[in-house]
Order: structure tokens, then sequence, then C-alpha cells
């Protein structure tokens, strides 16, 4: 098999790769990166909260009961309350990683 050939094969396993691997997969990877540099601090690595911290848990009940449009505008924009903590959108964090975060963090719920 010549050199071409197998460097045709190879782009031809990797694009199948990026096809057919699930979006939210991909996005929550993504989020957990970004989970790790800009929510553990506070929320803990596995989003357990932190009580001492008055940083609540993002896998109990609670939390699994909010629409993905309400932790979009938590971490977006603060929520309702408008923390400035949480406004990260004004912080350089773009919608694209948002709903990374918010996939990333659908996927811790379904491990608690």
């Amino acid at each position: 098999m010549s050199t071409r050939a197998i460097g045709a094969a190879a782009l031809a396993i990797a694009g199948s790769i990026l096809i057919f691997t699930p979006r939210n997969t991909r996005a929550a990877e993504d989020g957990g990166a970004l989970f790790k540099a800009k929510c553990a601090v506070c929320h803990g690595a596995n989003a357990e909260g932190k009580p001492a911290l008055k940083a609540p848990s993002l896998t109990s009940d609670e939390a699994k009961k909010l629409s993905d449009a309400d932790l979009t505008d938590m971490i977006a924009n603060g929520g309702k309350e408008k923390k400035a903590t949480h406004a990260f959108s004004k912080k350089g964090v773009s919608d694209e990683q948002v709903k990374a975060l918010v996939a990333y963090i659908r996927e811790l719920q379904k491990k608690s």
C-alpha cells in the first residue's frame, strides 16, 4: 500500500470518528475543561458544592430540576439574581462554551 493510500485511509478514519462521535459527548468534554478552570474552585471538582463557600451542589435533585435555559442563564448572566460571579458571558465565555458547560453539568448529574 502506498504512502498516499495510507494517508487517505487515516484521514477517512479520522473524519468518520468526528462525524460519528456524538456532539454532546464532545461538548461535555470541552465543558469539562471549562468547568475545571472556571467552576470547580467553588462548586467542587464533581460539582458537589462547597457549603463553606455557599456554593450549591450542581448535582443535587434541585439542580437536576433546572431547565437547560435556567442553567444557561445562571452561567452566562448570573441567573435571576444577576450574580456577578457567574456572569461569564461578560468575562469572555462564548455561547458555545456556556452550552458545553451545561452539557458537562448534565453529564455529572447523570453520574450522581
